[in-house]
């Protein structure tokens, strides 16, 4: 008759791996919530930076209208071009220039704006001519200055395929759109 005690060295090796496995999975899902947190934190400043940008619009109305009050009863007509206008590829009708302390005309805000984004999202100085827009858009993705809606797109880079936009130009370049009714 033979009393087992303890445990043999093949339980103990099998726990071993069991162990490793389970704190590698862990380890692993530690990393991915790391990236997705880290695209959250982007993709939410230019939520933000855009909400910034439609409101600098909103205050000053008289760069994107033919007509508004007081000499008008209401805003209409669209002007066709905008210092707040910007085509992919292009740059804004007139360069933007260093931000200011105190903002005051449209320009010296939209211009400070530039300067807040290039700075706040990671890549977007570099990305500024070719992956922003901000044009008039009566379709999604199509800036054909028709319609009312302002479509703004902004751009910045990231890792090699973190990216979860299937809209992006690039594996490494992630995109944030929005459209807006003026």
């Amino acid at each position: 008759m033979s009393n087992n005690r303890g445990f043999s060295l093949i339980e103990v090796l099998v726990t071993l791996v069991l162990t490793t496995i389970g704190i590698l999975g862990m380890v692993a899902m530690q990393g991915r919530s790391i990236q997705y947190t880290q695209d959250s934190v982007q993709r939410n400043t230019a939520v933000m930076l855009a909400g910034d940008f439609v409101e600098i619009i909103r205050a000053n109305p008289e760069e994107l209208y033919e007509k508004a009050p007081p000499v008008e009863p209401f805003y209409s007509g669209f002007k066709d071009s905008s210092p707040f206008y910007k085509d992919t590829g292009g740059n804004f009708s007139t360069a933007p220039q260093e931000c200011i302390d105190n903002p005051k005309s449209a320009l010296e805000m939209r211009d400070c704006w530039v300067s807040e984004t290039q700075a706040a999202l990671p890549g977007a100085a570099d990305l500024f001519e070719d992956a922003f827009y901000i044009c008039r858009s009566s379709v999604p993705g199509n800036c054909n200055g028709k319609g009312s809606m302002l479509e703004i797109q902004m751009a910045w880079e990231v890792k090699a395929g973190t990216c979860p936009d299937d809209r992006a130009p690039n594996d490494t370049t992630c995109i944030y759109r929005i459209r807006v009714e003026l």
